[in-house]
């Protein structure tokens, strides 16, 4: 009886410390995260993304919902708006091409102050958008993401592999973030984060590369919203024509159920 109490002890101050750990840090901004929402945890994503290059701007909100069929299962939709602006043209706008996803974990290893996951991610584009601002190209991606997290840092990491028709070459994806919390922990959460990411892809056949330095600020004002910045500079760029990239962006947390640790900052990250 005696063990068995001490069982149910070890494992409220474990729920404790991994809530805590979560809500000291929260998604990275460019990079996935490999916490899930918990069982029948759903959300809403938005942030409008700016982008200059040398051939013009352009501009995209995406909307993203995800919804946790179990602890270790999750899928969603994603759905982008997009205006885009070329030199010398009129804007084009329209919705761009749904995609839907898949994400299942792998492994979590948890410990007083500190947990350590992974997860496979599959992602798919479907040919519904705008002519206008639109490829018609299908992508198909398939990921895998890591993150070890403590109550006085974040490491994130993702790499993955697009196939995309059209004859269009494929592309390969890996992205590495970095996230220290400002404020010491509270309840109800209020934290301030900062990121330092790096986000890079190559194009095969052509040898093309792309690679972001990307700082950002993020601040959970609530136990269900937080708000982010970022701004993403090219210190690779094979094609030339990227200036810079940034983006301003919210999450919401609509509804959870038996989420206990990963509640606000789980929310997703596209």
């Amino acid at each position: 009886m005696k063990n068995s109490h001490k069982t149910f002890v070890l494992l409220l101050l474990l729920t404790f410390f991994l809530t805590n750990i979560l809500k000291a840090q929260g998604p990275p901004i460019y990079t996935d995260t490999p916490i899930l929402l918990g069982l029948d945890g759903g959300g809403i994503r938005t942030f409008g993304k700016f982008t200059s290059t040398g051939n013009g701007n352009a501009f995209v909100q995406p909307l993203a919902i995800p919804y946790n069929l179990t602890t270790d299962f999750q899928i969603g939709v994603v759905q982008p708006f997009i205006v885009l602006s070329s030199k010398g043209q009129d804007s084009k706008t329209g919705f761009g091409n749904l995609s839907v996803f898949g994400k299942y974990s792998i492994f979590q290893n948890d410990g007083k102050g500190k947990t350590f996951r992974g997860l496979l991610k599959y992602k798919q584009s479907l040919n519904t958008g705008s002519g206008k601002v639109s490829s018609n190209a299908v992508i198909s991606q398939f990921d895998f993401v890591a993150g070890y997290i403590t109550t006085k840092f974040g490491i994130y990491g993702s790499i993955g592999y697009a196939f995309i028709s059209q004859n269009m070459p494929d592309k390969i994806f890996y992205n590495f973030a970095f996230g220290y919390p400002l404020l010491p922990q509270k309840y109800p959460p209020f934290q301030l984060n900062l990121f330092l990411e790096f986000n890079g892809s190559r194009i095969f056949n052509i040898s093309r590369n792309l690679l972001f330095i990307s700082p950002g600020i993020q601040l959970i004002a609530t136990s269900t919203f937080l708000i982010e910045a970022g701004f993403q500079i090219p210190v690779v760029d094979d094609f030339g024509i990227t200036n810079y990239s940034a983006s301003l962006g919210i999450r919401y947390l609509i509804f959870w159920v038996f989420t206990d640790a990963y509640e606000i900052r789980t929310i997703l990250d596209i």
